[in-house]
C-alpha cells in the first residue's frame, strides 16, 4: 500500500489528507445533522459554524488519538493480502465512521450544547444511525475520495518533478 499514489507516504501528507477529509467532512456532516435535529433555517445553520472549529479540533484529536489506533488493528483482520484498494479503504471508511459516529453523537453534542448533559445519551440510539448513515455516504461519495484525488495529484506532480530534475 505505500506505492499506492491515493494514499499519503509521509506524515507531512497526511496531515493534508486528514486536513482535507476532517474539513470538508465537519462542514458538510454538521450542518446537515444539525439541519434534521432543529430544522434547515439560516438560524440553525450560522449557529452550527459558530461551533465547527470545536467540533474540528475534536475531530482532529478523535481520529488520531483513538480511531486510527483502532481501525488500524482492525482493518487488518477483515481484508486479506490480496483484497484490493477498493475493499481496504471500504472497511476503514467503515470503522473510522463507527467509531467517530459513536463519539461525536455525544461529545459533538456536548459541544453544540455548551454543556455536558445526559441528553446525548438518552437519545444515542434515536440520533446515532442517523449520524452513521449521514457521515458514512458523505466519507464514502466526497471526503474521501476528494482527498484521495489531491493525493494522487500531488504524488503526480512530485512524479514530474523528479523525472524533469
Amino acid at each position: 500500500m505505500h506505492e499506492e499514489t491515493r494514499l499519503p507516504r509521509n506524515g507531512k501528507e497526511f496531515a493534508l489528507f486528514l486536513a482535507i477529509i476532517s474539513l470538508l467532512s465537519v462542514n458538510i456532516i454538521a450542518p446537515i445533522i444539525m439541519g434534521f435535529e432543529f430544522g434547515f433555517s439560516k438560524d440553525v445553520y450560522v449557529d452550527t459554524l459558530q461551533i465547527l472549529p470545536f467540533v474540528w479540533i475534536c475531530v482532529i484529536l478523535l481520529v488520531t488519538l483513538v480511531a486510527n489506533p483502532i481501525v488500524s488493528k482492525l482493518v487488518p483482520k477483515f481484508v486479506q493480502p490480496t483484497d484490493g484498494f477498493n475493499a481496504r479503504v471500504l472497511f476503514t471508511i467503515l470503522f473510522s465512521v463507527t467509531i467517530l459516529s459513536i463519539l461525536l453523537t455525544v461529545i459533538g453534542s456536548w459541544i453544540g450544547m455548551g454543556e455536558i448533559s445526559m441528553d446525548p445519551i438518552r437519545n444515542f440510539f434515536y440520533a446515532w444511525p442517523r449520524n452513521f448513515f449521514i457521515a458514512f455516504w458523505v466519507e464514502v461519495l466526497i471526503a474521501q475520495p476528494i482527498a484521495r484525488f489531491a493525493m494522487k495529484q500531488l504524488h503526480a506532480s512530485q512524479a514530474r518533478k523528479t523525472a524533469n530534475a
